[in-house]
């Protein structure tokens, strides 16, 4: 009851049209681990239909490595990025949640409660 009523209170609860239309011919998925730091992939990267990256991997100042391109950005709720800046407005953020803690903050978010 607790997640149907979580989200009830989302403004939306499904991809947004211009994710579910699109065509993913090529998706790339990149981690946090740092391993591209060095590798001057960002340019390839940044080609790819979809880049999905994964928990709060910094953008700025690696995009040389990184790139710059986020389709979606998925994340456990203590791996969110802090700065306003990682969430760009074109990009779908996916909050993973699977312990009480995270609905509960989840709660936070959408209510602009303080955990």
């Amino acid at each position: 009851d607790k997640i149907k009523d979580l989200l009830e209170l989302l403004p939306e609860h499904d991809l947004p049209e211009d994710l579910k239309s699109k065509h993913c011919k090529r998706c790339v998925v990149v981690g946090s681990g740092g391993i591209l730091h060095g590798s001057e992939l960002g340019h390839l990267l940044n080609q790819f239909d979809i880049v999905i990256r994964l928990n709060d991997a910094p953008v700025q100042g690696y995009t040389d490595h990184v790139g710059n391109k986020t389709t979606i950005r998925m994340t456990y709720p203590e791996g969110a990025p802090l700065s306003e800046h990682e969430y760009p407005p074109a990009s779908l953020f996916v909050a993973v949640l699977f312990k009480r803690v995270d609905f509960n903050w989840l709660q936070a978010m959408v209510k602009n409660e303080t955990l």
